[in-house]
């Protein structure tokens, strides 16, 4: 009988540790120590997704919060497979994120989680602003919601029954 190896199946997305945290739930017996993770995860053609996970390890928060964003994908329109349609602003918290489309070249320019998101996204040339709170978990969903919001040229005149071009002027 001749045995097969096993191979695991082949990363389909990147993921990106975004936080870690050290969580304390207190009990009569004392202090309980757990771990929150936030990844992100992307396939850097248009894909991408944000999770949460909560352990005793670290390890295993971190393989729950990847397993939870893949879960979680959203399907982005790259302009020219490098960069966003129009101008938008997401929210979630106190958080909000500006981005705008740049030209060829200009590379992403964004700081902390929200270059992690839109460098999983596949977007290469972005000009980001953080606006209020700068928490982390808060400030990478404010990106994915600013992601979802947009809207292709083609998308818009589906919706109006033009052409792109009369939608482009």
């Amino acid at each position: 009988m001749e045995r097969k190896k096993y191979n695991p199946p082949k990363k389909i997305y990147d993921e990106e540790v975004i936080a870690v945290r050290r969580i304390t739930k207190v009990t009569k017996g004392g202090r309980n120590f757990r771990f929150s993770a936030v990844v992100a995860v992307g396939d850097r053609k248009g894909k991408v997704g944000l999770g949460t996970g909560k352990a005793n390890e670290v390890p295993d928060a971190i393989k729950k919060a990847s397993q939870n964003a893949t879960k979680n994908i959203i399907q982005i329109s790259l302009v020219d497979n490098r960069t966003i349609s129009h101008e938008a602003i997401g929210r979630s918290g106190a958080s909000r994120v500006l981005i705008k489309p740049a030209k060829e070249g200009t590379g992403v320019i964004a700081g902390g989680p929200v270059r992690s998101v839109l460098d999983l996204a596949g977007v290469k040339d972005v000009v980001s602003k953080s606006l209020g709170s700068n928490t982390k978990i808060n400030m990478a969903q404010s990106t994915i919601n600013a992601l979802a919001s947009q809207r292709s040229a083609e998308h818009i005149a589906k919706l109006r029954g033009k052409t792109v071009e009369e939608i482009l002027g």
